[in-house]
């Protein structure tokens, strides 16, 4: 097939914006954490956006893409990019473009994970934890949904990342918090955001880039990415306003209340957009930010340190995405109907996938956790957690 210049260009911007995310987290979980670990949690997504980009081009990508094993893994044939022509394959766009697109979101995937180390984690055994998480997680995961696995054989449904990317990165995080441990003197004094305007500025830079994961997914220039970019857009407000509102309710509108509310938007819509209309995407996204926001509390009142919330946002929004996808897909959308259409069989189908990517997220990232923290340890010492990981971990302060 000859490459077509309008989606070639189209997905090169999309992978552009998509690259963006990943320090965007970076910025989005910086200003959450205290000043003395700014630093390091910003650098963490960088260290992620560097590791998974060499593991994706060496063995990522084929464990996730190539020729099916079992329904499970990918086989070794695109090993180090071994076979995929740098030119023309048989797609409208060149084969290693693909690999990029699907490169960025590996990356950012591993980085909302970083949520469950924030303040407490040795860089030695982080990095080791990237390599292998990439590689027994991810990899897995977006083979079943995306790479000819046993979830997309199902007929499990997922457009731009629902299970591959946010009900695992959730889970994931939620896993590594329960084995890392608190952090020390949490609950006993609060541990305020020092800079909630760099958490608006990464989650606008979220916003933002997400145009590029939703609407590029749809892997050409033309209306099925205008559909997904549209209700992307709408989604995120709607849950914008319902995480604001309620928490208007129990006291002030807060800003930062605001912003992860259209995070929780725009993870929701994720797996549907591609297969939605507009006015669904208005459900989706305000059942989001009230969901996302109870499970927050939840989490407060349980005493949970996994502060940053990835798992409320992520894995729940992501989990509830992953459902609404499969209650509200229109076929005059993209020919899938749902469960509101009389399509029990898709609603079934991806209720299996995403239980399933949540099973598999959560215990493989809990037993790889706690392997590591036993064998090298992932926790710095209560000295350098103490004097933060800026000057502990990389020898510098703000």
């Amino acid at each position: 097939m000859s490459i077509d210049s309008g989606t070639t260009a189209w997905l090169l911007i999309s992978t552009a914006l998509v690259m963006l995310m990943t320090p965007a987290v970076g910025f989005f979980y910086g200003g959450l954490v205290r000043r003395k670990n700014f630093i390091s949690m910003v650098a963490l997504s960088f260290i992620v956006f560097a590791l998974v980009s060499i593991q994706w081009v060496i063995l990522g990508y084929s464990l996730a893409f190539g020729g099916d094993i079992g329904g499970l893994i990918g086989n070794l044939q695109h090993f180090g990019l071994e076979g995929l022509d740098p030119g023309q394959g048989d797609t409208a766009y060149p084969p290693l473009l693909f690999v990029a697109f699907q490169l960025v979101f590996a990356t950012v995937t591993m980085a909302i994970v970083t949520s469950g180390f924030a303040e407490r984690v040795r860089l030695s055994a982080f990095v080791l934890f990237v390599l292998l998480w990439t590689t027994l997680v991810y990899d897995p995961l977006a083979h079943w949904a995306w790479g000819g696995g046993w979830t997309m054989g199902l007929g499990s449904l997922d457009f731009a990342g629902g299970t591959v990317v946010h009900i695992s990165s959730g889970f994931a995080a939620l896993a590594v918090a329960l084995v890392i441990g608190k952090r020390s003197g949490f609950g006993q004094y609060t541990m305020e955001p020092h800079n909630i305007p760099m958490t608006l500025l990464g989650a606008g830079l979220l916003w933002f880039g997400w145009f590029g994961f939703n609407a590029g997914s749809a892997l050409a220039a033309n209306g099925l990415a205008a559909n997904a970019f549209l209700v992307t857009n709408t989604s995120a407000a709607a849950g914008a306003l319902s995480w604001l509102f309620a928490s208007w309710i129990r006291g002030k509108p807060s800003s930062l209340g605001m912003v992860s509310g259209a995070i929780a938007g725009l993870v929701a819509i994720t797996p549907a957009a591609g297969f939605v209309t507009v006015p669904a995407s208005i459900v989706i996204g305000v059942a989001a930010g009230l969901l996302c926001y109870a499970c927050m509390l939840w989490r407060i009142n349980r005493g949970l340190d996994e502060s940053l919330d990835a798992w409320s946002i992520h894995g729940m929004g992501g989990l509830w995405g992953a459902i609404a996808t499969g209650i509200f897909a229109a076929a005059a959308v993209n020919g899938f109907s749902g469960l509101i259409e009389g399509n029990l069989q898709q609603f079934v189908a991806n209720v299996i996938g995403a239980l399933a990517a949540l099973a598999y997220a959560f215990v493989v990232t809990y037993i790889l956790a706690f392997v590591i923290d036993r064998v090298i340890g992932l926790r710095v010492s209560e000295e350098e957690e103490y004097v933060g990981l800026d000057l502990s971990q990389h020898g510098e302060r703000v």
